[in-house]
């Protein structure tokens, strides 16, 4: 008998070891710390999604912090590569020859998401990979990055905001994004006008106003967009992500975990991605930044 059920578990360990095996690789990379308490919560937020992303069947998430990763190899088979960190000159994307990595890795089919600062990169170097890549990138000058309540009163019919409702959340939402000429092959996700003083620049850093974004009184915004090439690489950027705690916010979640999955070429499950997170787990992993 227990030769018997040791065979039985032995047979389920097997099992359960290849169909682990299958899973699709999802890598989340996360930054080092950054900015004040309940901001730019790299490591947490990331944390966060991944144990999301570990309910889901067939989904194996990786998580790595401190930025980019010491042992490259991690990528290897990655299916998507989601990157939340700073951007800018500093963005760990852009150093080295790490857009060399990302370039055999998309063109090997591997889907790519940016979130909040990492949608950010110079115009020079970076931007012009990030027009391919994810569609559209933050460029410094062009874009602003002001706080504020963006109103998503509606949502346009794509696998990303399947059970997805509209929402209105407080955050360091970007726009007046730089994107491919005619939003060649760019599907806007998250749309929403920002009122007359957001516009002027008042909570943006440096302190507007922007003719041009001024100037644009009245215009919608795209607040995160998905694009999928004639190859079939998929990239999605989101510019919300600044305060940690929107992470609670049902929809908010959703569309991210939703993206990421369909950057991946998975499957979307008709309501969506389900997650619960409690305030609990909303407080864990945070970096040691002090009070805020």
């Amino acid at each position: 008998m227990r030769k018997l059920l040791g065979a039985m578990l032995a047979a389920v360990a097997l099992f359960g070891a290849s169909a682990r095996a299958e899973d699709a690789k999802i890598v989340v990379v996360a930054g080092r710390p950054s900015h004040g308490p309940g901001d730019h919560e790299f490591n947490a937020g990331c944390k966060l999604l991944v144990e999301c992303l570990k309910k889901v069947p067939g989904v194996n998430p990786i998580f790595v912090g401190g930025g980019w990763p010491k042992d490259e190899s991690v990528f290897d088979g990655a299916k998507t590569i989601v990157f939340f960190m700073d951007g800018g000159g500093g963005h760990p994307m852009i150093q080295g020859d790490h857009l060399s990595t990302l370039k055999r890795l998309v063109d090997g089919g591997t889907g790519l998401a940016c979130l909040h600062y990492a949608v950010e990169v110079p115009k020079e170097k970076g931007g012009p990979e990030f027009l391919d890549w994810l569609g559209g990138y933050y460029e410094t000058g062009y874009s602003t990055n002001p706080h504020w309540v963006a109103e998503v009163k509606s949502l346009p019919e794509h696998p990303i905001t399947k059970g997805v409702k509209p929402f209105a959340v407080r955050d360091e939402w970007y726009f007046n994004m730089r994107f491919r000429p005619e939003m060649k092959g760019v599907t806007p996700i998250l749309i929403a006008a920002p009122d007359d003083a957001t516009r002027q620049g008042v909570s943006s850093s440096p302190r507007g106003p922007y003719k041009h974004i001024v100037e644009a009184k009245g215009r919608d915004e795209i607040l995160a967009w998905a694009t999928e090439t004639a190859s079939g690489h998929r990239g999605f950027g989101f510019t919300g992500g600044h305060a940690h705690k929107n992470w609670g916010n049902d929809d908010f979640r959703k569309l991210v975990l939703n993206a990421i999955l369909w950057t991946a070429h998975l499957d979307i499950p008709p309501d969506g991605v389900k997650s619960e997170v409690s305030a609990e787990e909303l407080s864990k992993n945070l970096d040691p930044k002090g009070k805020k």
